[in-house]
């Protein structure tokens, strides 16, 4: 098998994963009443581990760059369905705080745009690891967690809790370790550790809506003065 067809086939792969689970809980949400903030975590948690399918390319041809194909097709939905979606749209109940579908154009851009650029770039760096395990397991537990648990809110430039913030650095932590050992077959703690405290604290004072730009951006400046 050539490593072009070997690579599209898994790129056909990751875009079913990506289609799959929000098909999955757009189901949930309209037919049993399933969380809708719940929801766009699952979504949002899933989508930061498609880079895992990173470990089925072949890395020796160029090819390998058409993993970014979910990210690249769900940047090309937002931007439509952001201007043009009906409130019943089904990614718009699936992936919008209240039903708005300008909210489309905001967090949920951003995060594909992110993994457009770390899918090119970055692919098979640190730093792309490291940014999606604090961009897509904590960024995408932080809330669940804040919500449900959080007795100790506090606010700088939006509302957040300490229970959120503790839960973020822990699942942070953790996704980007098993992104790292997976892909990298080793674990570099003090740069983990590193960026987990930098992107909490950044998490923590991020504007609404804008930290699935800021806490790579933050991952980024940090591998930068390395």
């Amino acid at each position: 098998m050539s490593p072009l067809f070997h690579n599209i086939l898994i790129t056909i792969a990751g875009i079913v994963y990506v289609f799959t689970v929000v098909g999955i809980m757009d189901w949930f949400v309209k037919s049993k009443n399933f969380p809708q903030d719940i929801s766009r975590k699952i979504v949002h948690i899933s989508a930061g581990s498609w880079l895992l399918f990173w470990l089925f390319y072949d890395p020796t041809h160029w090819s390998k760059y058409l993993n970014i194909a979910p990210a690249f097709i769900w940047t090309f939905l937002l931007v439509i369905k952001g201007f043009t979606a009906k409130p019943d749209d089904e990614a718009v109940k699936t992936m919008s705080r209240t039903g708005d579908r300008k909210e489309l154009l905001k967090g949920p851009l951003f995060f594909t745009l992110v993994m457009n650029t770390m899918g090119t770039i970055f692919i098979y760096q640190e730093i792309a690891l490291t940014a999606m395990g604090f961009l897509g397991w904590g960024d995408g537990l932080a809330p669940v967690f804040g919500k449900r648990f959080g007795k100790h809110k506090y606010k700088i430039l939006s509302e957040k809790t300490i229970e959120g913030s503790i839960a973020f650095f822990i699942f942070g932590f953790l996704g980007a370790a098993v992104f790292q050992l997976v892909l990298l077959n080793e674990i570099n703690f003090v740069n983990i550790l590193a960026c987990a405290v930098i992107t909490t604290i950044i998490e923590a004072c991020s504007p609404k809506d804008f930290d699935n730009l800021l806490i790579p951006l933050s991952v980024f400046v940090y591998y930068a003065v390395l």
